[in-house]
């Protein structure tokens, strides 16, 4: 039996509609400097907490997530660092909503923060993440979660002009680190527990 929480409903790519906002400029333009701005906040606010969103569309019956591109090649999940003490959930919201949400707050997308499928830790000022926290590591500098979001049948997606927003189906992320990264490239294995209702027209 298919348990209701872990069901989720997912409608086609064409069902949403997309324009174009003024650019987010990245804080860095290199690995080197976000990890280094990354000691610097650590010192001032201790680890740091982000939060990311999986949002699901699918074409020809097949799950795919929405990816933002920077540049041509470097892809990321849209979310981003919290505020210290702020919620979690909220906090998302605020980040999907500065991603992607258009600038009239009247059209931005109904943000529903489902189940955590994913935590991740960042145990030194270095890119290597991992999926539990080592236990010699008594203050990891970064937690990373990842929540599905549910959308709604229909949303208007504002996407930065430097930016593009790519539906990459599921099969192309598994087990491809090369190209996308630990991360991004096991989140098929964390859906693995849901039951996808493919909404057609």
């Amino acid at each position: 039996m298919v348990t209701t929480s872990y069901s989720a409903n997912i409608y086609p790519l064409s069902n949403y509609s997309f324009g174009s906002k003024e650019p987010k400029m990245e804080k860095d333009t290199s690995v080197a400097d976000r990890l280094a701005r990354m000691k610097v906040n650590y010192m001032k606010e201790g680890m740091r907490t982000s939060v990311e969103a999986i949002l699901l569309v699918q074409e020809h019956n097949h799950p795919h997530i929405l990816l933002l591109q920077i540049g041509n090649t470097f892809c990321k999940l849209p979310g981003g660092r919290l505020k210290p003490g702020e919620n979690e959930i909220e906090g998302l919201k605020r980040k999907l909503t500065s991603k992607l949400g258009a600038n009239n707050p009247g059209v931005v997308p109904d943000w529903q923060i489902g189940e955590c499928v994913a935590v991740w830790w960042r145990p030194n000022f270095e890119t290597t993440m991992y999926p539990y926290c080592p236990p010699h590591i008594t203050k990891p500098k970064e937690c990373k979660k990842l929540f599905l979001v549910h959308l709604s049948e229909r949303e208007y997606f504002a996407v930065p002009k430097n930016l593009k927003l790519l539906a990459v189906p599921l099969f192309e992320l598994y087990d491809n680190v090369q190209r996308y990264g630990p991360v991004i490239s096991t989140i098929p294995q964390q859906l693995s527990r849901f039951h996808f209702n493919m909404v057609t027209q």
